[in-house]
């Protein structure tokens, strides 16, 4: 019979893998929701509207529970800066996310953004929170030949696998604005529960696209278009995007930040599969070989993390994650 330690990490384990299923939904989803009305803009807008339910419940639920609500305007000036960074951060992130699911294939988007861990590691170096050793050049390089293998299997002639430069150049610059995340909350807004502070970033998130869906002459109203966009704005929020949020939280606290950080990469071998299922979209040998070598480099530097440099994905900012 496991002991309850043992029950404990299978039970935290499952939960991130569930997490990492759900946010794996986000491109197919995507895809479906523009088929069926959706721009962009309008889309991230009511997934962040849904997924701000039920952030929103959880807050309440902690409230009941003795937890206080934080106004961030009694919040120190570096802490109120850097929540503002996060949330603005957050919104680039889904925003670039979300048009390059539109222009290119998933798979390739997911495996641009899972750079990310490789950008932080950089951005730790520069900044002198860790030092380059050589567990971190060997995963850089793991991570730069993986891109450039993806990248080139879809310039292959006769492969019938093209890239769209812009598709996978928003992946990039999503995985930018995930670094800059991940750099700004380890340091700032600790006193800020988790839930409240994704809720803050969820409402700038959903107004901010809001107004851009209405100035760019998006179709904020595609949800009352039917059943169906409804369904796929509340799935999203919900399933692809507040559940796994809490899950992911839940998860951290029982197995922790390195073992949840690794089990966090289900995220893109999900989300290949279901675009391999869902919409046709594979990707060739050399491709594979490159992903590989991208989720690879990931795992090595979530391993030679040092306690409090991990390197997680977004989900929960990071102050309430270990």
């Amino acid at each position: 019979m496991p002991g309850m330690g043992e029950r404990s990490l299978l039970a935290g384990s499952l939960i991130v893998v569930v997490a990492a299923s759900g946010f794996g939904l986000l491109g197919p989803l995507a895809r479906f929701a523009y088929d069926a009305g959706f721009d962009p803009f309008s889309f991230v807008a009511w997934r962040a509207m849904f997924g701000l339910i039920v952030v929103g419940l959880v807050i309440r639920w902690r409230l009941t529970r003795g937890g206080r609500l934080v106004d961030p305007r009694n919040l120190p000036r570096a802490d109120q800066l850097g929540l503002i960074a996060v949330s603005l951060a957050g919104l680039g992130l889904n925003v670039a996310m979300f048009f390059a699911f539109g222009l290119a294939p998933i798979a390739l988007v997911l495996l641009a953004f899972y750079l990310y861990p490789a950008f932080v590691a950089v951005a730790a170096v520069a900044l002198g929170h860790e030092r380059l050793d050589g567990a971190r050049v060997v995963a850089l390089g793991l991570a730069l030949g993986g891109m450039i293998l993806v990248v080139a299997g879809g310039l292959a002639p006769g492969t019938g696998a093209t890239i769209n430069p812009v598709g996978i150049g928003l992946g990039v610059l999503a995985a930018a604005f995930q670094t800059v995340f991940v750099t700004v909350s380890r340091g700032r807004f600790a006193t800020v529960p988790a839930e409240q502070a994704t809720g803050w970033i969820l409402v700038v998130t959903a107004l901010a696209c809001l107004a851009l869906a209405l100035v760019t002459g998006g179709h904020p109203g595609a949800a009352f278009g039917g059943p169906e966009p409804f369904a796929l704005a509340a799935v999203a929020g919900i399933l692809a995007a507040g559940i796994p949020s809490i899950l992911f939280l839940v998860g951290i606290r029982t197995i922790g930040g390195t073992r949840a950080g690794i089990l966090m990469l289900f995220e893109p071998l999900v989300g290949v599969t279901l675009a391999a299922i869902l919409l046709h979209e594979g990707l060739v040998p050399i491709q594979v070989v490159g992903g590989a070598a991208i989720l690879g480099a990931a795992i090595l530097l979530q391993r030679s993390a040092q306690p409090g440099e991990r390197i997680e994905p977004l989900g929960v900012p990071s102050a309430e994650r270990s």
